[in-house]
């Protein structure tokens, strides 16, 4: 086994093995925070700041770009998220559980969206071949989201432990899920040692090219617009929705957001196939659109059974711009680009979400339960269209000369 597939490898583990911890705690934290009694707006602020812990970590990738040493920083990454749950395990106000939340980039989007994310997908185009990465990127979101479903059901073991003969109080049995979340960092710390040396950035960084700097800057600024809406959608506020508006329990919520991520695992294997046959941008538009609108009939579903089903028919949706949309940007720029440009396009879309994830706890609180739901759709939308105007014309080396619906490419 070559060099670059053990590398592979080990970057699909650390993928699925951070995802569940993520899929877990974007439950967990608003089922613990639930438990010590704080409510929607506080809920709001701690998921905020560790939304902005994910985007100061993405910052400082961005700004070291191709130099830094991509395997000492994924060690430095997973060690802080380690810290953070260690931390939060101690922590009881809501200061002391938003400057964990920070420390540990506890993630309440439910969709590993951080640095480490940033870092292993600019490393991994060059573990495979270009006609192979499109491919590359689905098994990588495969397990993200296989990740993800488990660690949606994981978030159910405290209600379990409750009820079991240890007889566990509800604060110690969530401090025990924070408590294997922090074990899980500590394993990709593990792994993370045994990648290889050659994956240090370069010595110097060379400068953007004036091409692949003027599609960054249009795609950056339409990453931010999506991400914009999607800190009103993130799973803690979510969970916090089906909580209140239908009363439905956290074993009931956790298996829910399991179906879900199962969902999300079968689209990314029908978005490279549909990416093959009708071009990235296409399938990046015309699946996510409608996932946005099925969001909103789920913000006025009369019953938590009709609720369900539409979110699960959204969530076999949503996700099938993910490894298109990071194969489409891989492709555009060049090898040495692919750092500075994983880096700060997953900068734009998280540093979007601590803003408006705080908003979402505002309005629930304030305004209406579904506020939250149905403007995060209609940014959604709204980026859909603009993607689809800027970037129809301007295809990957892959697609250019072939059979794609996709338009001739942009000069």
């Amino acid at each position: 086994m070559t060099a670059a597939s053990v590398d592979r490898r080990i970057l699909y583990t650390t993928a699925f093995l951070r995802a569940v911890a993520t899929g877990m705690i974007a439950v967990l934290l608003a089922a613990y925070l639930a438990v010590l009694h704080f409510p929607a707006d506080v809920v709001g602020w701690v998921v905020a700041a560790g939304l902005a812990g994910n985007a100061a970590a993405l910052a400082l990738t961005t700004v070291g770009g191709d130099r830094i040493d991509r395997k000492r920083v994924l060690l430095a990454l997973a060690a802080l998220g380690a810290a953070g749950a260690a931390l939060a395990w101690f922590s009881r106000s809501p200061a002391a559980l938003a400057a964990s939340a920070f420390v540990g980039m506890l993630n309440g989007m439910g969709r590993d969206r951080g640095a480490a994310l940033a870092l292993e997908q600019a490393i991994l185009p060059a573990t495979t071949t270009e006609g192979g990465r499109t491919q590359a990127f689905a098994w990588y979101n495969a397990l993200q989201d296989t990740g993800h479903a488990l660690g949606a059901l994981a978030a159910g073991l405290p209600a379990l432990l409750e009820h079991s003969t240890w007889n566990l109080s509800p604060g110690t049995s969530h401090r025990l899920g924070l408590a294997f979340y922090g074990c899980l960092a500590l394993v990709c710390v593990a792994l993370y040692a045994r990648l290889s040396p050659s994956l240090a950035g370069t010595t110097r960084a060379a400068p953007l090219s004036p091409q692949s700097r003027r599609v960054l800057g249009r795609i950056c600024a339409l990453f931010a617009l999506d991400s914009a809406g999607g800190g009103f959608l993130t799973t803690a506020l979510v969970t916090y929705f089906f909580f209140e508006r239908f009363g439905a329990g956290e074993g009931v919520v956790a298996l829910l957001f399991f179906g879900a991520r199962i969902a999300n695992v079968v689209s990314h294997f029908g978005a490279a196939r549909l990416a093959r046959r009708y071009g990235l941008v296409n399938t990046m538009v015309f699946t996510h659109a409608p996932s946005s609108l099925l969001l909103v009939t789920v913000a006025f579903a009369p019953s938590f059974a009709v609720a369900a089903v539409l979110f699960l028919l959204r969530e076999g949706l949503v996700e099938m711009d993910v490894p298109t949309r990071q194969s489409y940007v891989m492709a555009l720029v060049g090898p040495e680009e692919r750092g500075r440009a994983s880096s700060a396009t997953n900068l734009v879309r998280m540093a979007g979400w601590p803003i408006t994830a705080l908003a979402g706890g505002f309005l629930m609180a304030r305004t209406s339960i579904v506020a939250p739901l149905v403007i995060g759709a209609g940014m959604k939308l709204a980026y859909d269209a603009i993607l689809y105007r800027a970037f129809r014309r301007i295809q990957p080396p892959e697609e250019q000369g072939s059979e794609h619906h996709a338009r001739p490419n942009a000069k």
